[in-house]
């Protein structure tokens, strides 16, 4: 409800906050802002950080935000999947081309749980290369590569992204940073790479996460070709850093959403899902050697390193 209405930000704030500020930010009427309030409060989602009526966050916000994430990803991001399943199961590609997800539910919902369960590790890996130079490979708002500037002084960064919204806004964000003038925004599909694959050059580490799959099975050749590029765009010691799901996982701790997460991509999005040995293969004949796969708390994520 907090993302729908807009006040996500206004609930994450180090100042207090009340029913006014809830009430300006989502557009809506006090009392009703009021109300909403009071629910959250009775829920322990914030609590009063004074004796005027003021509120703040409560201590464990962030980790609620983070296993909402998803639950929101199953049952919203996904919705039409649900609600149109029997049409899938008739006739998957006629269903495909006509109900689509929301690809902002999808963004905000991965935002949520990569918050805790796969960007973590992803960065710190970036961070301890101290790269002068990093691309990210489905950039969104360049949130890592923003991090990583400010973490790595004197570094540079590209992000490419086919979303024009988000590259702008990772360009903003970039700026409001103070890092501006370090970060080189590219509007295009990581696809484009296969052709042009130039924003790679000179990279110390290329990173990707669950970008890959996009283009599996229909545009395998086009993934290795990306994948061949940036292997050869790498300086020496370079590393390839790429995040993807892997398949129904068996043990207990993954095997549910491993469960939903595969069922989804192959029936509803035709995806193929690679395997940890896949991935590993795919890697060597791309070049790289030294790989490594790195569960994260993600359930089916893999963070996978090869080097140069």
């Amino acid at each position: 409800m907090a993302d729908r209405l807009g006040v996500l930000d206004v609930l994450q704030r180090e100042s207090p906050f009340g029913a006014k500020e809830i009430a300006e930010a989502a557009e809506v009427p006090q009392a009703g802002a009021a109300s909403y309030l009071h629910a959250l409060a009775a829920a322990g989602l914030v609590v009063r950080a004074d004796d005027a009526g003021a509120f703040r966050a409560a201590d464990d916000f962030a980790d609620r935000l983070y296993e909402s994430g998803y639950m929101s990803w199953v049952l919203n991001a996904n919705r039409p999947f649900i609600e149109h399943i029997a049409e899938f199961l008739r006739d998957p590609v006629r269903a495909g081309a006509q109900y689509v997800r929301d690809g902002r539910q999808v963004a905000v919902a991965s935002q949520w749980m990569g918050s805790q369960a796969f960007y973590p590790k992803a960065l710190s890996t970036i961070i301890e290369a101290r790269p002068s130079r990093v691309v990210d490979l489905g950039a969104g708002t360049a949130r890592l590569l923003i991090e990583t500037l400010l973490a790595v002084p004197g570094s540079t960064a590209v992000a490419l992204d086919l979303d024009g919204s988000a590259c702008r806004e990772a360009a903003t964000a970039a700026k409001l940073a103070g890092v501006g003038d370090r970060l080189t925004v590219v509007e295009r599909s990581i696809q484009s790479v296969a052709d042009d694959p130039s924003p790679l050059e000179g990279a110390d580490v290329i990173h990707a996460g669950f970008v890959f799959h996009d283009m599996l099975p229909d545009e395998e050749d086009v993934a290795d070709a990306v994948l061949s590029n940036c292997y050869d765009a790498l300086r020496p010691g370079g590393i390839m850093a790429i995040t993807d799901a892997v398949p129904f996982v068996p043990n207990e701790r993954e095997r549910r959403f491993s469960t939903i997460v595969t069922y989804y991509h192959q029936q509803f999005m035709r995806r193929r899902l690679l395997t940890a040995e896949e991935w590993q293969e795919k890697l060597v004949k791309a070049g790289f050697g030294g790989t490594t796969c790195i569960a994260h708390r993600f359930p089916t994520g893999r963070l996978f390193l090869a080097h140069k």
